[in-house]
């Protein structure tokens, strides 16, 4: 499965309200949203139709994310009718804003994605479902910092290890879609500061010089889920229901956690 095709299966399966996307380049993982949406990129070149309401912001993530308020698109608005007008539900406009789908797939290298995911972070929570594009480099030369391939993932497949090590208490999913494979992230926690934190650190360590050192775990791709498996798990309903009806992570989180992880040991 292509990773379009695995992103329009996604929202399907998410149900998801809102959505938020990082690296638009040309427009055609955007154009697959039907819900309000904010897409970030500092040299967007969209050529495909968007059919969605959505906030283009030209900008870089990092630049965005430090603006006041900077979903402000996504709230429910100042007025109940402002929301009619708009043909969306009058309903939760006083609530913060939570993200329900975010795909990042910003610069290629993996501090760049870190700070992504910290940022996106903020605003999501249990139910939220975040994507990392480009998670499974087919070569060393594709994996290379210093870009010399047409085709490139760069290192953000070294999320994979720091989400695993620094927090244990998120979900991770590789799929393994064409060309370059994704990872789904579960769990998120608003209120963690443990990758901020560790920032310098996590860059202290994984930042080195080409050419990369991929596990063979990455390039064989041994520990991906087939992306029909993923998207036809039970769970996506009762995550959705939980999510709408804005069930605490204390009494949503542990179900989902045992799900997921089962998908995982079952692939």
């Amino acid at each position: 499965m292509k990773r379009h095709e695995f992103l329009r299966g996604l929202h399907k399966s998410t149900a998801n309200r809102n959505y938020l996307e990082i690296g638009v380049n040309d427009g055609r993982s955007l154009t697959l949203s039907r819900v309000p949406s904010v897409a970030i990129d500092p040299a967007f070149k969209v050529v495909t139709e968007i059919r969605c309401d959505v906030h283009l912001a030209k900008a870089t993530s990092d630049d965005f994310f430090a603006r006041d308020n900077p979903l402000v698109h996504l709230r429910g608005g100042r007025h109940p009718l402002r929301q009619l007008a708009r043909n969306r539900s009058p309903l939760g406009w006083w609530k913060t804003t939570t993200l329900d789908l975010s795909f990042i797939d910003g610069m290629h290298l993996f501090e760049y994605a870190l700070r992504d995911f910290i940022n996106v972070e903020k605003h999501s929570d249990w139910a939220s479902v975040i994507v990392f594009d480009d998670m499974l480099p087919r070569s060393i030369d594709e994996a290379a910092r210093d870009r010399h391939t047409d085709a490139w993932t760069g290192d953000v497949y070294k999320l994979v290890e720091i989400l695993a090590r620094y927090r244990p208490d998120l979900v991770t999913v590789l799929v393994d879609t064409q060309p370059t494979g994704q990872l789904v992230v579960f769990g998120a926690d608003p209120n963690s500061t443990v990758l901020k934190d560790k920032y310098d650190e996590i860059v202290a360590e994984f930042e080195v010089p080409d050419p990369q050192k991929v596990p063979e775990a990455i390039l064989e791709r041994t520990t991906a889920v087939q992306p029909e498996a993923l998207l036809n798990a039970g769970f996506w309903g009762p995550l959705a229901k939980a999510r709408d009806r804005g069930t605490k992570r204390s009494r949503g989180w542990e179900p989902l956690r045992r799900s997921v992880e089962q998908l995982s040991v079952s692939r």
